[in-house]
């Protein structure tokens, strides 16, 4: 799960893409990178590890000239979190190519085999995001005429459609062309289209220009004052020529609007409008939806508070509240300088900084029956300290409420939870999983509810990726071959890790 942005303007571009980054941050904390195509044609980069407010100094900024660039915030599903990781990504062949990637392939052990004898392009890393630019541009160097034509890219971006398998949404830049934005045969991943009117100063004459965007979450647009013209189709590819002109093809014969349902629960921002569906009022209707479902089964249970665990599940905690006609009530103060537990990687990281993030307020415990709101429940570990927080600050019977339903599968489309041994709900039923995170009481949203709840916001979406909760992927590809050799990879960079830990203490001795 990362965030993408992409603008071809008619002034320089890095600024919008830069403000554009810090608005999708809450996507990807682990690193982000610019690139932008000057005037010259020549690609201007910065990338790294860390924030996008401490990857990017004044002096990276003046550097990335041009009125054409691509923006990426990363958090690693595929590949590791080192520097050599974070994207944009850049082939310097046919043409020079950029792109930044949201989703996972889950054929990218083949196609980098492929790319390698076939194709003869060498990946030099792990990213699956490497691989899928290589595959554009090995399908771009199939072009036979002297320049690319909108159909010669078109007809490259089927042709790489068809070497894919997996979620993929993606923007990317050609050298001497333009911009190209493109989205899976499901459409997984969430990309949309903006436009902005701006002026042009033309031999002393001001004309109006059109300026295009492209953005994993319409909140992108609006920050920046671009209107919002409609979702990326699911296998659709857009191209925005240099001089501004935009072009739009349906590279796939068979589609299907698929999106990933944990985007309303979790991962977009409130104020994002996703496939015509408000985030907002998706969350508000899971509310409304657990609400009801509280109170039907939850009759003789006295419940003396609601209270949220900040931040996703404040909205469906609101309606709740409501529907049970209790006090809701912001029993926790967040540190917000600390980043969402959920996609930091690595599980110490994750339960070292839920004290950190999370303080709560005893008056709103001492003495109480709270019913706790939470958007979902993963891996439990954060759920259970949060109980010990509501415990010690005096809370008579801590209750919890999950807006979705058991995560109980693995997500192989751009979440970072391929491993199904550190969900808590995988192979447990209701009871083992209460008294593991040490509710008094536990509840968690139907998934057809949580389908309902959307759908109440645009009726023609008829499919979601619900696969972390019912375990139906999209991909053929995707049995227990595949999830065993994930299995295997992300041990060996458990190993990795460990090692590289061990030479830094060892190294620090040394020094002492």
């Amino acid at each position: 799960m990362c965030g993408i942005v992409g603008v071809v303007g008619v002034s320089p571009v890095n600024q919008s893409i830069y403000d554009a980054l810090t608005v999708l941050q809450h996507r990807g904390q682990d690193a982000a990178g610019i690139v932008t195509l000057d005037t010259q044609g020549a690609f201007r980069l910065r990338k790294a590890n860390g924030l996008v407010k401490d990857v990017f100094a004044l002096k990276h900024m003046q550097r990335l000239q041009g009125h054409m660039g691509i923006g990426h915030v990363r958090y690693p599903t595929a590949g590791s979190s080192s520097a050599s990781e974070a994207q944009p990504f850049y082939v310097n062949y046919p043409y020079g190519i950029t792109l930044a990637h949201n989703g996972n392939l889950t054929n990218a052990d083949s196609l980098r085999e492929s790319l390698y004898l076939k194709d003869k392009r060498h990946i030099n890393t792990t990213s699956d995001s490497e691989v899928l630019l290589n595959v554009l541009a090995s399908e771009l160097n199939q072009c036979t005429s002297s320049a690319l034509t909108p159909d010669a890219i078109f007809d490259a971006i089927e042709r790489t459609h068809a070497r894919l398998t997996g979620a993929y949404a993606c923007v990317g830049m050609i050298s001497g062309y333009g911009l190209i934005a493109f989205r899976d045969k499901f459409g997984i991943r969430p990309l949309v289209l903006g436009e902005r009117k701006s002026l042009s100063t033309h031999e002393s004459k001001q004309i109006e220009k059109t300026e295009y965007m492209v953005a994993s979450e319409s909140v992108a647009l609006d920050t920046l004052g671009f209107k919002l013209i409609r979702d990326i189709l699911p296998g659709e590819a857009i191209y925005i020529s240099a001089t501004g002109e935009l072009h739009a093809r349906l590279c796939l014969e068979e589609t299907q609007l698929r999106p990933c349902i944990f985007e309303y629960v979790y991962f977009a921002r409130p104020d994002s409008l996703i496939n015509g569906v408000s985030v907002y009022n998706a969350r508000l209707n899971m509310g409304k939806k657990l609400g009801e479902k509280i109170a039907r089964e939850w009759k003789e249970v006295e419940i003396d508070v609601v209270i949220p665990i900040p931040e996703t599940s404040c909205d469906s905690a609101l309606e709740i509240a409501r529907i049970l006609n209790k006090p809701y009530r912001q029993g926790f103060v967040k540190n917000r300088y600390v980043g969402r537990t959920f996609i930091m990687p690595g599980q110490a990281t994750r339960s070292a900084s839920v004290r950190r993030k999370l303080n709560a307020n005893a008056g709103e415990f001492k003495g109480k029956n709270v019913l706790l709101v939470d958007d979902s429940i993963v891996r439990g570990t954060t759920s259970e300290q949060i109980m010990n927080l509501a415990k010690e600050a005096g809370a008579q019977n801590v209750y919890l409420a999950s807006a979705a339903p058991e995560v109980r599968f693995a997500n192989v489309y751009g979440i970072d939870m391929p491993s199904v041994t550190e969900l808590i709900a995988h192979d447990r039923q209701l009871e083992e999983i209460r008294q593991l995170i040490g509710a008094d009481k536990l509840i968690f949203q139907d998934l057809e509810d949580l389908k309902a709840a959307i759908r109440e916001e645009n009726p023609q979406l008829t499919e979601f990726d619900c696969s972390v909760f019912d375990g139906i992927y999209a991909s053929d590809e995707v049995n227990e071959a595949y999830f065993n050799r994930l299995e295997a990879i992300r041990k060996a960079d458990k190993l990795a890790i460990k090692a590289s830990h061990d030479v830094e203490n060892l190294d620090m001795y040394n020094e002492g």
